[in-house]
């Protein structure tokens, strides 16, 4: 899924191979066998090009990213200390990020939104579910990149390498 993010287009087995043995060696086969259970999984589309697929992300890392931390934050039988336990391992530019993050969807005083800072009923979609959730990828793990298991790449910050 790495690649998948970086590149941002549709990406064959071949190029995504060639790519990852520059760093360790790797069969065409593994690499072709998790693009198809991330495609099985539901998290890449394919469309076939000639005698091979052309895979694409149906979503953002972000909003990967942000279904994982909801999921694992509404699985607390305690969800404000596992909040607080949170930000306190936050460094001063992710503290920073949620700031400016808040205020892109905290209403001002009044209950209405500023220019620059839409509701959060205005980041939700049809059908009520908020922004992101619903490019939710089927079966998501907490603390796990689609596909890391299966390719050896570990989850963001699981690894200095990790954003291969």
């Amino acid at each position: 899924m790495t690649r998948v993010w970086q590149w941002n287009r549709p990406v064959t087995v071949r190029e995504v191979l060639e790519d990852l043995q520059q760093e360790r060696s790797i069969a065409y086969t593994t690499v072709m066998t998790v693009m198809d259970n991330l495609h099985q999984k539901g998290w890449v589309r394919r469309e076939v090009d000639g005698r091979a697929y052309r895979y694409t992300a149906v979503s953002t890392r972000a909003a990967y990213s942000a279904a994982l931390m909801n999921e694992a934050w509404s699985r607390s039988d305690n969800p404000a200390a596992a909040l607080v336990a949170f930000f306190g391992m936050m460094s001063a530019e992710q503290r920073e990020a949620l700031k400016d993050a808040m205020r892109i969807v905290q209403p001002d005083r009044s209950g209405t939104a500023t220019a620059d800072e839409p509701t959060a009923e205005a980041g939700r979609e049809p059908g009520g579910e908020a922004a992101g959730e619903a490019d939710r990828e089927p079966g998501a793990q907490a603390g796990r990149e689609p596909g890391a298991e299966a390719a050896g790449e570990p989850a963001d910050g699981a690894a200095p390498d990790a954003g291969r």
